[in-house]
């Protein structure tokens, strides 16, 4: 009964409790039924409201065409609730044609037509000013979307732009022409001002900056003059109106002066724009900002390096316009320290290797940066406002200006007569040095030397950063106006011997050479070294204009004593001179004024060596491993007469041999080689039997048996006498030109020939010439081999120097073919009129074979701006790669038997002291050296 009971009570109450759920369920659902229909009660309303309010705006203002101008407030009232609902892709043709109303009421003289009459109702004022500021920040927006390269587009561009210039100044509004508005203006002036403010804060700069980049940075420049022009007067309006403050000149900089190209296209397109650009004294108040560091570092590090590149390009155009008025006033200290400043800052980004983290950049080279296409299309633009910092104008107004400030003396006017003329040559030497020790009024320190010192900073800076035109910058500073030649003027009137005590003295404490006046030392070098590279021997011997030989005497002895003091003294780190951009320089072109000396000598005899230097101390030291005499050794081994590095490198030859236990002694040893050669068979023979011996064999004994005519063994078995004869009738025939391996020049000289391939396994026959020559050299024995002088710097590696002209050497091939190349070097007219292409003919058994100089070289002209490229790429051709399988034959062959570090004790072509002193050593008996042109050992040291 209880059980029952209880069981009811249970029921009872889950239901109880499901209907007050279902209730409550049910209270729910009409709730949201409720709240659901007021939403779109909601919805509709707003919708029967929104087309309220576009109906009677397109009433009002008809999308379809022109009305006539209408009470300004109506207007202000309908565009007011327009903006309200306004919806961006819906309603882009209403807004457009509310920017075509509201520009052509500014034409209005009335008050109650013009829309800038709202503003001057009490009642609609304030409001009138936030209403105007919302439609030209939704001009902005539209504008964020517009491409100038579609025709549709800009004709909407220029709608809003022309918006935005209308009501941002009030030099279009007819209404305050009338007299008694005047008072008016300058309050609409600060209501512009206000309006412009607002602008900027929402990020007015970005969309100027997206429209100039999306215009300008392409290699067609879409933007034309009315709409490049309104853009740069948007610009500059709020540096107007802020009184080019701080903070908006930062701005500008960072979005409006970035944009690459900016003012080349001003130059072409819009030159009233680059006017009002002076006008407002742009470039100064830019050096200004960026003087001071800390705002330069601001502004690279928004723009990193690709857009600071095109910043800087700007600046240098700017400068370069008005180099005749403002740059004169700012080119020292501002515009100098701005331009390195911003170079400087590039360099973080370049790396001289190429990895997944770098990028190629056309001017800058390997760049730890990726570049936008559009920056890439613009870089042309870049470059050449770029190429304005060392054009004619700009070195002039820098460089040449600071050295006319510190006049540096005039050099001697003595000119040697004949380079032959020891004699007179030391009296010109002499008298140019006098001239430079009397009239030297110039020291390192002075205000002069700081000057130029610091523009000399500037452009080592351009050729350290800007890596790709480095040969265009070279080429600038050294055929500007003799700008080159003033520097040597002022580098030689630092004091006795071209200042040399000062630069010691200024190493001493500066160790890293980090100095403004060791980087106006380094520019010089670096820029001289370009220019003797490609200087031709008329220009140097002949013409002498404008340095004269007696300069490159004088320039020789400074740089051969600065080097070696500076080495002796422990002033460079000796561990790391390849780091040390002042003695790379310095020695690169001391080594280039060097090989030219040899080649055609300019200097008196025994010029190169050192006076001082104790050549029995000095093998003392070299002995003991002192540091810096093998520095020396390396470096410059000219400074120690011939003859002693003659016996130098015979001691490595046999330091080596007793090393490897090929001494005297070995002679006897049962580890001598024996080959048996027929007379009739000696080429033949010996390259069978030594050709693939390992190299260590070769440099020890061999002992050859001859076999006569008659088959019968000749007397005589051993390495001396017989060996020699061996090796010099080899020689003799390998080198014969019947065989075609080589031929010789007019001069009688020996090179590859550029068809041995026509002569079977010619390539393995020319590396087992060049072991044969090693062994002769390695054995001292003198042999008659008249190589030319192009083909025994192709064996030392020269040609693989960046710095090595093929046009120096080719004279040594073919003379006709160097007066030819002259000739087109210097020739006054066009030189397409020569109808040359960038290719080459060659005769192959009657055969006409082209060589293309370039890729589709054949259909490229040369001209008067490729020709030096032409001349070079002939040369560089003919004497390198029709045999440069050869050649690398040879030389792998040559240097399997001596040291290739051995060879650094020599350069070309020593022949006098060489001839004078002989290399053999052992019991060889001396050769008739009248008989003999050339020897082998000559001609490998060259």
């Amino acid at each position: 009964m209880f059980n029952k009971s209880e069981s009811s009570k249970c029921s009872f109450l889950e239901q109880t409790k499901a209907a007050r759920e279902e209730r409550a369920q049910e209270k729910k659902r009409e709730a949201a039924a409720i709240l659901l229909q007021s939403h779109v009660r909601g919805w509709l309303t707003r919708i029967r409201f929104t087309k309220k309010i576009l109906d009677d705006f397109d009433v009002l203002l008809p999308p379809e065409g022109c009305v006539e101008l209408r009470p300004s407030v109506q207007v202000y009232q309908n565009a007011s609730r327009f903006l309200f609902v306004w919806k961006k892709e819906r309603d882009k043709e209403r807004f457009e044609m509310l920017c075509r109303y509201l520009v052509s009421s500014l034409e209005s003289d009335s008050v109650k037509l013009s829309y800038v009459g709202v503003a001057l109702n009490k009642e609609y004022a304030l409001a009138w000013i936030s209403h105007m500021k919302t439609i030209l920040w939704k001009c902005c927006i539209y504008l964020d979307d517009l491409h100038p390269e579609y025709p549709a587009d800009m004709c909407t561009m220029l709608l809003y732009l022309h918006t935005l210039v209308a009501f941002t100044s009030t030099n279009t509004w007819f209404i305050l022409k009338a007299k008694h508005m005047e008072v008016l203006k300058s309050g609409m002036n600060q209501l512009c001002a206000n309006i412009m403010g607002h602008l900027f804060n929402k990020g007015f700069y970005l969309t100027l900056k997206t429209l100039l980049i999306r215009g300008l940075g392409r290699s067609k420049v879409t933007l034309k003059h009315v709409s490049l022009s309104a853009i740069i007067t948007l610009a500059l309006r709020p540096l107007v109106s802020a009184n080019f403050s701080e903070k908006l000149m930062t701005m500008f900089l960072i979005h409006i002066l970035c944009v690459p190209g900016l003012i080349l296209h001003l130059q072409n397109l819009a030159p009233e724009c680059v006017s009002a650009i002076i006008s407002h004294e742009i470039f100064g108040r830019s050096l200004d900002l960026l003087n001071l560091e800390q705002n330069t570092r601001i502004v690279f590090n928004v723009l990193e390096g690709n857009y600071a590149l095109c910043l800087l390009a700007n600046l240098i155009h700017l400068a370069y316009i008005q180099r005749e008025d403002a740059l004169r006033e700012l080119y020292f200290p501002s515009f100098t320290f701005v331009v390195t400043r911003l170079l400087e800052s590039c360099q973080h980004y370049v790396t001289s290797k190429q990895s997944n983290l770098t990028h190629w950049h056309p001017v800058l080279g390997w760049f730890a940066q990726e570049t936008d296409s559009a920056l890439m299309e613009s870089i042309p633009h870049v470059r050449s406002q770029l190429q304005l910092l060392w054009s004619s104008p700009m070195v002039s107004a820098l460089l040449g200006h600071v050295l006319e400030e510190a006049e540096p003396p005039e050099s001697s006017d003595g000119v040697p007569q004949a380079v032959g003329g020891t004699g007179l040559l030391r009296r010109a030497l002499l008298e140019h040095r006098g001239a430079c020790h009397s009239a030297g009024r110039n020291r390192l320190g002075s205000a002069e030397c700081s000057k130029v010192a610091l523009v000399c900073s500037l452009y080592q800076t351009a050729l350290a950063t800007l890596t790709q035109l480095r040969l265009e910058v070279l080429t600038g500073l050294c055929y500007q106006d003799k700008i080159l030649f003033s520097l040597w003027q002022f580098i030689c009137s630092l004091g006795p011997n071209c200042g040399l005590k000062s630069f010691l003295d200024l190493l001493t404490v500066n160790t890293k050479c980090n100095a403004p006046e060791f980087q106006m030392l380094i520019l010089f070098c670096d820029c001289m070294t370009h220019y003797v590279t490609i200087l031709d021997d008329l220009e140097m011997y002949e013409q002498q204009k404008p340095f004269r030989l007696t300069d490159f005497v004088v320039m020789c002895s400074f740089l051969n004593n600065f080097l070696y003091k500076a080495i002796v003294g422990n002033l460079f780190d000796v561990k790391n001179l390849n780091g040390n951009q002042l003695f790379q320089m310095a020695h690169t072109l001391l080594t280039v004024l060097y090989r030219r000396d040899c080649r055609r000598n300019y200097t008196p005899d025994n010029h190169w060596l050192i006076k001082e230097l104790r050549v029995g101390s000095f093998v003392n030291d070299l002995e003991k491993g002192k540091k810096t005499t093998q520095v020396l050794l390396q470096k410059m081994p000219h400074i120690i007469p011939h003859d002693e590095r003659v016996q130098l490198f015979r001691k490595y030859v046999a330091n080596e041999k007793a090393v490897l236990g090929l001494t005297e002694s070995a002679c006897a040893s049962p580890q001598a080689t024996l080959i048996t050669i027929h007379r009739s068979r000696i080429v033949e023979d010996g390259y069978r039997q030594l050709a693939m011996l390992p190299s260590q064999a070769l440099k020890g004994v061999i002992r050859v048996r001859f076999i006569n005519a008659q088959g019968l063994d000749e007397a005589g078995i051993d390495q001396d006498g017989v060996f020699k004869e061996f090796l010099e009738e080899t020689i003799k025939r390998v080198f014969d030109p019947s065989l075609n391996l080589f031929r010789v020049t007019s001069e009688e000289r020996l090179y590859p020939s550029p068809t041995s391939y026509m002569q079977d396994n010619h390539l393995q026959l020319f590396e087992f010439v060049g072991r044969m020559l090693g062994k002769a050299v390695y054995e001292g024995i003198v042999v008659d081999v008249p190589f030319a002088s192009f083909f025994l710097s192709q064996l030392l590696g020269q040609q693989n120097q960046v710095l090595y002209s093929s046009m120096d050497e080719l004279p040594s091939l073919d003379r006709e073919l160097y007066r030819s190349l002259t000739f087109i070097k210097h020739h006054q007219g066009d030189v397409q009129e020569l109808d040359l292409t960038f290719s080459v003919d060659e005769d192959c058994l009657g055969r006409l074979v082209t060589h293309e100089l370039i890729p589709g070289g054949k259909a490229v002209p040369v001209t008067n701006e490729n020709k030096i490229n032409y001349i070079h790429l002939m040369a560089h051709f003919r004497m390198h790669t029709q045999i440069k399988d050869q050649t690398a034959a040879f030389i792998r062959g040559f240097r399997s038997i001596i040291n290739p570090e051995w060879l650094s004790l020599f350069s070309t072509p020593e022949e006098s002291s060489l001839s004078r002193s002989p290399i053999y050593t052992r019991r060889y008996a001396p050769l008739n050296h009248h008989s003999l042109q050339w020897h082998i050992v000559r001609c490998t040291f060259m």
